[in-house]
């Protein structure tokens, strides 16, 4: 019996085209095992995991580096599909245990702010009550702030605010440090009062004297 005759390759007697053909073969089964995800693991999927422990880890986590209030932690919660009744009572709880305080928040929020933006009271008030502190809350923590403390930062922002200014007529200079205490919250009776002693001690005219703002 004769023994069967096949067809040689196509890259039979030519090395580089063998190696052609099994390098395409490889990269077409690598292709193949992309395109398909690989099974789920039961055991690195591991159980599902605990809404109220996930709930805890998210207040922890906003907790930490500086306070907030009850509102900006339900907030947060809300924002990550937690449900209001778990929310509520997780909440609750960190009230109990002083973790959520708003009156605390309250205090630290008005004496940073103060500190660090020179904020007036009006501006201050207006910023918790958007973080939804009471305004009860709110009225007592402003109540701490010294007027005093008031006028003093209304006066170191105009005394920087001049270094910039000193090329502007007095009137000028005069508007906008005006508006910019206004956007701080300050009345207009102190801010016009900070500006024209400032200017004064800067060794320059009070433009309102003349009336040039009016």
């Amino acid at each position: 019996m004769e023994p069967e005759t096949r067809p040689a390759p196509d890259w039979a007697g030519d090395v580089s085209l063998g190696v052609d053909a099994w390098t395409g073969a490889r990269e077409a089964k690598q292709a193949r095992d992309r395109a398909q995800p690989p099974p789920e693991d039961p055991v690195a999927a591991g159980p599902d995991a605990d809404p109220e422990q996930v709930a805890r880890t998210i207040l922890l986590d906003q907790l930490t580096g500086r306070a907030r209030s009850r509102k900006e932690l339900s907030d947060k919660l809300r924002s990550k599909d937690v449900p209001d009744e778990l929310a509520t009572r997780l909440l609750d709880r960190f009230e109990e245990v002083g973790l959520v305080d708003d009156e605390a928040f309250a205090r630290s929020w008005v004496a940073g702010r103060q500190s660090a933006k020179g904020l007036a009271r009006r501006a201050l008030a207006q910023e918790l009550r958007r973080k939804g502190v009471d305004d009860e809350v709110a009225r007592e923590a402003l109540d701490e702030l010294e007027p005093e403390q008031e006028e003093q930062a209304a006066r170191t922002l105009v005394r920087k605010k001049l270094r910039s200014l000193s090329r502007v007529d007095d009137v000028t200079a005069t508007r906008r440090l005006v508006g910019m205490l206004a956007r701080k919250g300050y009345g207009s009776g102190m801010a016009f009062a900070v500006v024209r002693d400032e200017l004064s001690r800067a060794g320059r005219d009070d433009p309102t004297d003349d009336g040039d703002l009016g």
